[in-house]
């Protein structure tokens, strides 16, 4: 009983400093180094297939349909992979990201495949929230930025780095 009120307490914290570190990076009126000069391609949804976080990291699985701003959709799938504090289990979630990039041009049919990097937070206890900007892709030119925090369930706590790995179904 202890453990879950200081766990939800804890998770409510978090989500307060997670929630007002995002408004403050949002009034930040500096460009961001790997978001200058980028248009919005497109938008990426995500399922995180549930798991454990062995306390230095977890691997899980991931399916995604990229929406591009021009041309067909586009199914993809891989692996999230955190290293750093992972600890606790959660089921599936589902994340949401703007695919930012140089040009609309530059998107061609499975150009997201590639391996993308970045920090995650995460808090979970119960239902939780996360949020996860990564860079990458084939040409190390495309981001990928949090539309909406990941919504997951389970009881959970990560601050890592993060690596997104993504193969189109299509090759």
């Amino acid at each position: 009983m202890r453990f879950a009120r200081t766990a939800k307490a804890a998770t409510v914290a978090f989500a307060a400093a997670l929630t007002c570190g995002t408004a403050f990076a949002q009034d930040n009126t500096e460009a961001q180094p790997q978001t200058a000069g980028k248009v919005e391609a497109g938008v990426l949804d995500c399922i995180v297939e549930g798991g454990r976080g062995f306390i230095f990291g977890s691997t899980k699985d991931v399916s995604c349909t990229f929406t591009p701003v021009e041309g067909p959709v586009e199914t993809y799938f891989g692996a999230i992979t955190k290293y750093g504090i992972d600890i606790g289990e959660t089921e599936v979630s589902f994340m949401r990201w703007a695919v930012l990039a140089p040009t609309v041009d530059d998107i061609m049919p499975g150009a997201l495949a590639g391996d993308y990097y970045g920090v995650s937070a995460e808090a979970t206890a119960g239902t939780g929230v996360g949020a996860n900007a990564l860079v990458g892709g084939s040409d190390e030119t495309v981001s990928l930025q949090p539309v909406s925090v990941t919504s997951q369930t389970g009881v959970n706590f990560a601050l890592a780095v993060s690596e997104l790995e993504l193969r189109s179904a299509a090759q």
